[in-house]
């Protein structure tokens, strides 16, 4: 009974290594889902607005 934590084993590298992958994933998930909600926010551009878009620019 020496022992500070009884019953409770310190967290191994493979776990925390393991928690920290998630981690990254789940944000990385929350970032992507974000720049497709902005994208899909932004009007999509049809032919018409890149030909007057690029006539302006010729001009």
């Amino acid at each position: 009974m020496d022992q500070k934590n009884p019953g409770k084993t310190p967290p191994r590298k493979a776990q925390t290594r393991e928690e920290r992958l998630k981690a990254a994933l789940k944000a990385n998930m929350a970032k992507r889902k974000a720049q497709t909600r902005a994208r899909m926010d932004q009007p999509l551009s049809t032919d018409d607005d890149d030909r007057s878009a690029r006539d302006t620019e010729e001009t």
